[in-house]
């Protein structure tokens, strides 16, 4: 009877530490939030997607306000995040793309031009904040780094975030030199940037979406069909 007593609870720690060790697997801290609009269930996918990420949201200092409204583009602006409400009636696939708007929380509060600078040079891009000339969303610094904290903190099939080739948004550097990067860094420093992660710069005006349509919310729509 001690022996397997013995070997089950060797059992169990083995399995407890694997699962600490792949991301998905358990769950973080869900960060601070309040969420305005959207039903119960909608609200509920929010919630679902941030304890699904192994990233530590709660280190982002302040309250995020998640506002949800039917035909929205997804994006967000420092303290804020704005989310489709048929983004979220797509379940667990929209789950990606809500922990990618809250990753601009993180790039808004926490990253300082040093840190920027570090993350450029791995994640690539030809500019963190979005030009004259309107480049494409793949082509923003900022973006490629929202999508790859997405990815390497819940890297499951059901991340829309997945890349498919090293060149997409989240598919350098690999989860484990993104994470060991992030790791190497303080989270404490800069104040909130004034750029929006929004394609189109324009003031949030009540009832109306913030931001043009999402090409994430596409990519949910393609894989929730495929």
């Amino acid at each position: 009877m001690s022996e397997r007593i013995a070997r089950y609870g060797s059992l169990c720690i083995a399995v407890l530490t694997a699962a600490l060790a792949v991301p998905g697997a358990a769950s973080a801290a869900g960060g601070h939030y309040v969420i305005d609009g959207g039903t119960p269930q909608e609200q509920a996918q929010v919630r679902a997607a941030l304890d699904a990420s192994r990233y530590e949201w709660s280190l982002v200092p302040a309250q995020i306000t998640i506002t949800i409204r039917r035909g929205y583009g997804s994006c967000g602006v420092p303290g804020q995040i704005f989310l489709d409400a048929n983004l979220l009636d797509a379940g667990h696939f929209s789950w990606g793309v809500v922990q990618h708007e809250y990753a601009h929380q993180v790039d808004f509060f926490l990253l300082d031009d040093a840190g920027r600078a570090l993350l450029a040079a791995a994640l690539g891009g030809r500019s963190w904040w979005q030009t004259s000339q309107r480049l494409p969303h793949g082509e923003l610094t900022s973006e490629r780094f929202a999508s790859t904290l997405a990815w390497a903190y819940w890297p499951t099939p059901d991340n829309v975030m997945r890349p498919s080739s090293p060149g997409d948004e989240a598919g350098s550097p690999s989860p484990e030199a993104f994470r060991a990067l992030l790791s190497r860094r303080g989270y404490r420093g800069a104040a909130p940037s004034i750029e929006w992660s929004c394609r189109r710069r324009r003031k949030f005006p009540p009832r109306s979406a913030p931001c043009g349509s999402s090409s994430h919310s596409e990519e949910v729509a393609d894989h929730a069909v495929a």
